[in-house]
């Protein structure tokens, strides 16, 4: 696991997920790799029949010397086109958004990113989540106690 997005299950309602390739470049695989890489502000925009992570940042690799990257450029994402349809057009149609949930690298060095298909959250639907959590934590604790 590189980067985890965990914002989005605070402020997000996930409906669907699916996994994607990245086409990186080689300061970028290599900053990765030392995981300085933040998820935080990323969403995901269609163009031209096309997935971009837009807002991703990586942090420069500091023996890239001049050939370094950009450390915030948008970043395209490699799906089936199959795939492409069903997410996307559902996004589109529905009004629902792409949002990026994690990024790691597979068993053979493969970066890849678990992108979401979400609805946004009330602030009641957040608040409701809160203190169910706390509810459950609270259950946990008495539960050890015994």
């Amino acid at each position: 696991m590189v980067s985890e997005n965990r914002k989005a299950r605070h402020r997000y309602e996930i409906l669907d997920s699916i996994e994607c390739g990245l086409m990186l470049m080689g300061s970028e695989v290599k900053s990765m790799r030392e995981g300085k890489l933040s998820l935080d502000e990323a969403y995901i925009r269609v163009q031209k029949r096309e997935l971009w992570l837009i807002g991703s940042d990586i942090a420069h690799y500091k023996n890239a010397g001049m050939w370094n990257h950009d450390p915030r450029r948008p970043r395209k994402l490699l799906i089936h086109s199959r795939e492409y349809d069903k997410f996307a057009g559902r996004a589109h149609e529905r009004g629902l958004t792409l949002v990026p949930l994690r990024v790691y690298f597979n068993e053979r060095g493969i970066a890849k990113c678990v992108m979401g298909l979400v609805k946004g959250k009330k602030l009641h639907d957040k608040r409701q989540a809160l203190k169910k959590r706390e509810s459950d934590r609270g259950l946990q604790r008495a539960m050890r106690r015994r």
